[in-house]
């Protein structure tokens, strides 16, 4: 990539992330009257829904604190993740067997807890920010609390009634991957001690179970051998989920100088852009079939903006630590389409959810699944590893 397009690339991506994507969530979504954040917001930042979603609470303080401790010590910054922990310590975990809940009311009252523990991962990396922000060792005591309530429910789930019956027992590739995410999160932020073992446990679960190189496919949900269920659940692959673990696992190859963890990122990459690159409208499809059937979810080939943030870190980061072309084009192809779909230029971020022909199919901005996480990650992501390019460091390769 030649320097002028990494300029071009660093002011979009920094510019992005803290003149248009942060000041349109801190200007709209903070709630100084019962704490959190209310991040249901329609295009003009209008709340259109006062619940939160403890996702969001989560996320939303995790990158306040990594802004804060990796980017620059601004007093908002910190004081603002305070304020999302405080919502997060005092109204989201139940006092009866200390899980998570899903959605609370604006002021705090339990509406929904599911029966995955995703809630736990997001606060973890959340508290963890805090500790090494503040050094105060309650957060890292919470963070490393959050991430084992997390583990233990994934792999001893109790008091949970099964969504499924023992007829067709399956596993999920959401479980491995975002232990390996929250796992380098804690290792960066409390030096969590377990960290590399459990992302080695999450990338084996990955690369024995849900890697199929005889068809080029990374499965979504399988068997608990590994063998593909030859139904509808079985068949369906989510590319943008794929491509997410994919560059967790090169970004662990890169910090371990691992030329294997590379290669086995890069391969999910590579298999998963086949299958989901929109070939006639561009972009990133939602789902897929294994075997090229109908996908029975209706919303199956529309364009969520969270598969292109996640397929625009990885070919960057592809593209750093190998030097190979195609990676070069796959990111110019997914940052191009990406940006000149989503952004909205009157009155900033990106809505969220479009038709596949790039037709914008809502308004909302924010929802119980849409916050301040997948898009300004990415900004964060490619600002800094553009950033290395041109620092001239050498790539692991």
């Amino acid at each position: 990539m030649d320097t002028d397009r990494q300029d071009q690339l660093i002011s979009v991506y920094r510019d992005g992330l803290l003149k248009d994507t942060l000041p349109f969530w801190t200007q709209h979504c903070v709630d100084r009257q019962h704490g959190g954040f209310m991040m249901s917001l329609d295009q003009d930042g209008t709340v259109v829904d006062t619940d939160k979603g403890v996702w969001q609470q989560g996320r939303f303080t995790w990158l306040l604190g990594e802004l804060y401790n990796n980017v620059e010590p601004r007093d908002e910054w910190l004081e603002l993740a305070q304020h999302g922990a405080r919502f997060l310590i005092d109204h989201c975990f139940d006092p009866h067997d200390g899980r998570m809940w899903f959605l609370v009311t604006r002021d705090g009252r339990p509406v929904r807890k599911r029966r995955y523990a995703f809630s736990e991962s997001f606060a973890a990396i959340a508290f963890g920010e805090l500790a090494r922000a503040t050094g105060e060792q309650h957060y890292a005591d919470r963070a490393k609390q959050a991430f084992e309530r997390f583990i233990d429910h994934n792999v001893n789930p109790q008091n949970v009634v099964p969504k499924f019956t023992e007829q067709r027992p399956m596993k999920g590739l959401g479980f491995p991957m975002i232990t390996i995410a929250t796992a380098q999160e804690l290792r960066d932020s409390i030096d969590y001690p377990e960290a590399d073992a459990w992302i080695d446990r999450s990338i084996d679960d990955i690369r024995q179970h849900h890697l199929k190189a005889d068809i080029r496919c990374v499965m979504e949900t399988v068997a608990p051998n590994g063998s593909i269920i030859d139904h509808f659940d079985g068949r369906t692959l989510n590319p943008g989920h794929a491509i997410e673990g994919a560059w967790f696992i090169m970004w662990e190859g890169k910090r371990r100088d691992d030329q294997q963890l590379i290669e086995t990122g890069c391969r999910m990459l590579d298999w998963m852009w086949e299958r989901g690159w929109d070939k006639q409208h561009g972009g990133m499809l939602y789902f897929a079939d294994v075997h090229g059937a109908p996908v029975q979810e209706y919303w199956h080939d529309m364009k969520f903006w969270w598969p292109q943030n996640e397929a625009i870190i990885a070919t960057l980061l592809a593209h750093h630590l190998t030097g190979a072309s195609k990676y070069e084009n796959w990111h110019r192809q997914i940052h191009d389409w990406a940006y000149e779909h989503f952004p909205d230029p009157d009155h900033g971020e990106w809505f969220g959810y479009l038709h596949r022909d790039g037709r914008r199919s809502s308004t909302l901005k924010g929802s119980t699944w849409k916050g301040p996480f997948h898009l300004p990650r990415m900004q964060l992501q490619c600002w800094k590893i553009l950033e290395e390019m041109q620092s001239n460091q050498p790539s692991v390769s």
